[in-house]
């Protein structure tokens, strides 16, 4: 019966902690646009982006976001990573929540990871392929400002 009683609290307790506080996600014009995105999926291994208007507007063109980074890789300073509206800590496969938009990031110069938000500046990139093989939308040569 202890044992129980242990197993309970415990489920409980990551049950709370799993929970996403909406006072951290980062909301913006610039998220909004992002988020427009839709996906098409044409078999279990191919997913295609489907680009609004709005979004293509800014092909190629300086873009800003402030998120939170994403390690693709280990190591304390990162060049390319994911840039999330919501913090690594937080779970993002919650039933409710869903999946965070990201966007995939390549610096110029690396920088400290951190828990806290970072704002980026790059030339916004939209990729047709398969969105299974690559992220379809990124900030490259960007800058952390």
């Amino acid at each position: 019966m202890k044992k129980l009683f242990l197993i309970c609290l415990l489920f409980i307790g990551f049950k709370t902690y799993a929970q996403h506080d909406p006072n951290d996600q980062i909301m913006s014009q610039n998220w909004d646009i992002i988020g427009g995105v839709d996906f098409k999926i044409i078999k279990d291994t191919h997913m295609v982006a489907k680009f609004t208007p709005e979004i293509k507007k800014y092909a190629n063109k300086p873009f800003e976001l402030e998120g939170y980074l994403v390690p693709i890789k280990d190591g304390m300073k990162q060049t390319k990573f994911m840039l999330s509206t919501l913090p690594i800590n937080q779970c993002f496969f919650c039933g409710q929540n869903g999946v965070p938009i990201m966007v995939l990031v390549e610096l110029a110069e690396p920088i400290k990871f951190t828990y806290h938000t970072i704002t980026v500046k790059g030339t916004l990139r939209l990729t047709e392929g398969n969105a299974m093989d690559n992220p379809p939308v990124a900030l490259i040569n960007a800058k952390s400002i």
